[in-house]
């Protein structure tokens, strides 16, 4: 009898520590590749690179929508060449054609996937939910550079482009800081 509840107690412990294992994979993953740059995440900086090279490379802009997603959406230029270690700024458009208020987020990456750990964001607008009246048009800018340090690394420095892409996905208008404003906007107009 001894022996079934020691094998209990293993099979137990492994189930919870699996589980426990299987609960922290998302957020360690995705630590994992904000650090790294890994599968093609960016970094982010508060100011511009304080070095920047003569060899230049090429941006390319990407956009796509989550399916359903009503608004219209794409890059206002295709591709930008920038000296290493340059600020660029960059802007996407969207749109809202759609007769209600549509809230989205955008997720992002870089390809090559080598080069997102010296893709450095500084300012952009997928850092913050977007919120679109209808039939509004805004344009939403991304100011970045490319970290010098690619030149050294042994798989990225031979990367000649780099595609920045961005999907928007919609979100619930009550997951967003809007529904609470259009609450406050509803009380200030009554009084």
């Amino acid at each position: 009898m001894e022996g079934k509840k020691r094998t209990v107690v293993q099979l137990v412990s492994v189930v919870l520590v699996m589980g426990a294992l299987a609960w922290a994979a998302v957020p360690l993953y995705d630590l994992f590749c904000r650090v790294t740059g890994f599968g093609g995440e960016t970094q982010v900086a508060s100011s511009e690179s304080e070095t920047i090279l003569d060899q230049t490379i090429k941006i390319k802009f990407d956009a796509s929508k989550e399916r359903g997603m009503p608004w219209e959406f794409k890059p206002m230029q295709r591709e930008m060449e920038l000296r290493i270690g340059e600020s660029g700024l960059a802007f996407y458009e969207a749109y809202n054609p759609t007769d209600h208020v549509v809230a989205g987020t955008a997720s992002y990456n870089v390809a090559p996937f080598a080069a997102g750990g010296y893709f450095v964001k500084i300012a952009c607008f997928c850092f913050t939910e977007q919120v679109l009246q209808p039939g509004e048009r805004v344009e939403m800018p991304v100011t970045f550079y490319v970290d010098p340090e690619i030149v050294d690394d042994p798989e990225a420095k031979y990367a000649k482009h780099i595609t920045l892409s961005y999907t928007f996905h919609e979100m619930d208008l009550a997951d967003t800081d809007y529904q609470a404003a259009l609450e406050t906007e509803k009380t200030t107009e009554i009084n």
